[in-house]
């Protein structure tokens, strides 16, 4: 069998798990490869994503690991037999690994929460507000590398519809008021969140200045939660690419964030009210 030139996110997550249940039984990978009669190059592959693993398979290496952890297995075994390609992969080579990896992260999970303190969530920027952000970037991205990106970003944002994933996204009053583009951009973008807010698609929570203290960090992060929490995922910004992490440490760590960003942010009723009133202000002060 050809080894895998670029495993997807799924497919090295899948690994990762093996890896992590291998760990957690206290072997080595030569020990796992004797019980399962593979050699052990082999098993660093399964667990790279560079070869496939077939449901049996994986159930096979959770039994030799002595794991009893049912929904894990079960939905891991999924994930062994998934073979359709996601839409991203016509973007291959065209936009960063770190964009096709968030697309990816985003269709497979069972819910996203977002949290934005610079920006509105990208899954939800009108066109207008996407293409200010990019045009922001430093160095300056070429017209056709914004252009793509903008294609990228609006096939993204499809997941946000009826039956899709469910979304939920707390959003800083500094990303409400941030301006890219000018106030009529953003007065635009405001009324788009109001909309979305209006829709079962969406819960939108405004985390106003005035709170006591922020609960979370400063960076902008999407909590993706799986089919076994041992599979969420948290994806956080940085200055020059994306971080995915899956650690149980931090998973733990953000959870506990997006409970206490829920006990301070405003209800998604208020939410409305007070984007309105920051779009009032906009439109006054510059109309």
């Amino acid at each position: 069998m050809p080894l895998r030139r670029e495993p997807t996110l799924r497919q090295r997550r899948l690994g990762t798990e093996m890896r992590k249940m291998r760990e957690l039984a206290g072997l080595g990978g030569s020990q796992l490869a004797r019980a399962l009669g593979l050699a052990p190059t082999q098993v660093t592959q399964m667990e790279t994503g560079k070869i496939g693993v077939s449901a049996e398979r994986l159930r096979t290496v959770a039994a030799a690991c002595s794991c009893s952890n049912t929904p894990l297995i079960d939905a891991l075994a999924e994930m062994a037999v998934e073979r359709r390609k996601g839409w991203w992969e016509e973007y291959r080579g065209t936009v960063s690994s770190d964009l096709l990896d968030l697309a990816e992260l985003e269709e497979t999970a069972t819910r996203l929460i977002a949290y934005t303190i610079t920006f509105v969530p990208g899954l939800l920027q009108t066109d207008a507000y996407a293409a200010s952000v990019f045009a922001r970037a430093i160095p300056p991205l070429p017209q056709h590398e914004v252009d793509v990106r903008m294609e990228f970003r609006m096939k993204r944002q499809q997941i946000i519809r009826p039956n899709g994933v469910p979304y939920r996204a707390f959003i800083h009053e500094a990303a409400l008021r941030m301006q890219f583009s000018g106030p009529k951009v953003l007065a635009e973008q405001l009324e788009a969140l109001i909309r979305h807010s209006e829709t079962p698609e969406a819960s939108i929570r405004a985390v106003p200045f005035d709170i006591e203290s922020l609960p979370g960090p400063s960076e902008n992060f999407i909590y993706a939660e799986g089919a076994a929490p041992e599979l969420d995922s948290v994806q956080i910004d940085t200055t020059h690419n994306s971080l995915i992490l899956d650690s149980p440490a931090p998973l733990a760590s953000y959870r506990e964030i997006l409970d206490r960003m829920a006990s301070v942010a405003l209800s998604e009723e208020e939410s409305r009210d007070f984007i309105r009133q920051i779009k009032k202000e906009i439109e006054s002060k510059h109309g």
